[in-house]
């Protein structure tokens, strides 16, 4: 394994391998994470010194074993992958490092991250992991000279207990850190603004660039908005983001969830938008020069493809955007999450929200919740959005009104229907591969088997006297 290449840093706040090895040398970083992102969008990886980093990792690279993308949420090995199983050992797969990521983490002592590409020992990629699919879907634009423009906005939960006292608590009455709406409010916010200037602030230092904090509907929940960027960026910024703000709500003796759905009231979402252009920043998605729309001209014909697509593969691929159980609590009518596979002018109820003019043209993808893997998400969306260009798809009308009373088609409402779809599209075969598919198929698999023999607190309170 050769070095990685440095030459084009993602901002002035990334470390290039050689500031890295500088920052070693003088003492000032003695910790190097090297992680990539799982199937279920967590950071895996170690934590090495940073002389041995150096000295070995840089020049000759680092394994870990293949059962990291091959196993349960809790970790568990579990059967039905073909890439990792007792029989086959549970070999190694290689960390390729991307040097363009080295970032400190100031909210950890002397500690840079590196993430990672996965190799198998051969040198082949390993087509399962979530960097290498939405890796896959941005060649197919490079190969039209065209780049993907992504956003993420991704909303949690923060409670005044730790991750401990929850466990100790079985997740039951816990204490949100406010106890109102506090959607927008500033007195509310303030409140929590120790822990939410503290992810900010460091998420800057990490190479993030933070826009802003805001609150939201359900108690405690709030949201930390960053700037968009290309595809993968945004996707290596959003893995980062999610484990950093859960490691320091724990320094502040708290704790937040990422659960699509952690109560009855509003769910957390991670509405996800998304837009292309062409190599050199010009614009695809939209025409400034012909035809007046609101005095700022028209979305282009392959914008309408694009859409088209999206909405077209949108139930086959549902399993990308909503990939648990829990995905689904969040989809019902009036919740602001939708029901319905529709799209529409700066419509909140609608699938996909189209917002922006000029170089603000942009699709919001309103399914993912805030459990979504950012990885598979935007590859999912860049798959369907050219599936929509090469069939030249015709966009269906604007849907005008509530989209949760209309009878157009619904967004899968389960994982198990979800799981169907996926296993069962010629299209996401094609653009993913019997590999991919089937590994995300049995994700699902096991998934659904862990909840289907659990006996749920909803089951003992209706049942345990009454029935």
């Amino acid at each position: 394994m050769t070095e990685p290449a440095t030459d084009t840093l993602r901002n002035d706040r990334h470390l290039s391998m050689e500031a890295l090895r500088a920052a070693v040398e003088t003492g000032e970083i003695d910790t190097v994470i090297v992680a990539f992102t799982d199937m279920q969008g967590r950071l895996q990886g170690k934590r090495l010194h940073g002389h041995y980093f150096i000295e070995h990792v840089l020049g000759h690279g680092t394994e870990g074993c293949n059962y990291l993308l091959a196993v349960d949420v809790e970790m568990n090995t579990v059967g039905g992958y073909a890439i990792s199983s007792w029989e086959q050992g549970y070999g190694d797969m290689e960390f390729v490092l991307d040097g363009r990521t080295a970032r400190r983490l100031t909210h950890l002592p002397g500690t840079a991250m590196v993430q990672c590409d996965l190799a198998w020992p051969d040198g082949s990629p390993v087509v399962q992991s979530p960097r290498a699919i939405l890796t896959r879907q941005l060649d197919r634009l490079a190969e039209r000279g065209w780049v993907a423009l992504a956003g993420t906005e991704l909303e949690f939960i923060a409670f005044e207990d730790t991750y401990e006292e929850a466990a100790r608590a079985d997740w039951q009455e816990l204490k949100p850190v406010n106890e109102y709406n506090i959607d927008y409010s500033i007195l509310g916010t303030t409140r929590v603004e120790p822990l939410i200037r503290d992810i900010r602030t460091h998420m800057y230092n990490a190479g993030l660039d933070v826009e802003g904090s805001k609150g939201e509907c359900n108690l405690g929940q709030h949201e930390i908005g960053f700037l968009y960027n290309d595809a993968l960026t945004t996707a290596d910024n959003h893995a980062v983001y999610k484990n950093a703000a859960k490691e320091i709500a724990a320094q502040h003796g708290r704790s937040i969830t990422f659960m699509a759905k952690f109560n009855q009231r509003e769910g957390s979402s991670c509405h996800i938008h998304l837009s292309l252009r062409t190599a050199d920043g010009g614009l695809l998605f939209w025409d400034a020069e012909n035809g007046p729309q609101n005095g700022h001209g028209v979305r282009t014909p392959l914008y309408d493809h694009f859409i088209a697509g999206v909405l077209a593969t949108m139930a086959d691929l549902t399993l990308l955007y909503a990939p648990n159980i829990n995905s689904y609590k969040r989809f019902a009518a009036g919740s602001f999450a939708p029901t319905t596979i529709a799209w529409g002018e700066d419509n909140r109820t609608c699938a996909v929200r189209l917002v922006g003019h000029g170089h603000g043209a942009r699709l919001e993808n309103r399914v993912p919740g805030a459990d979504v893997n950012p990885y598979l998400a935007l590859a999912a969306m860049i798959a369907g959005g050219l599936h929509g260009i090469d069939a030249e798809l015709a966009l269906p009308d604007a849907l005008v009104g509530n989209a949760y009373a209309s009878d157009l088609p619904k967004v899968p409402a389960t994982l198990l229907e979800a799981r169907t779809a996926f296993a069962g599209s010629a299209f996401a075969r094609e653009a993913f591969g019997d590999a991919v598919v089937d590994h995300y198929v049995n994700t699902a698999d096991v998934e659904l088997a862990a909840y289907n023999a659990t006996v749920t607190d909803w089951e003992l309170r209706r049942g345990f006297e009454r029935m």
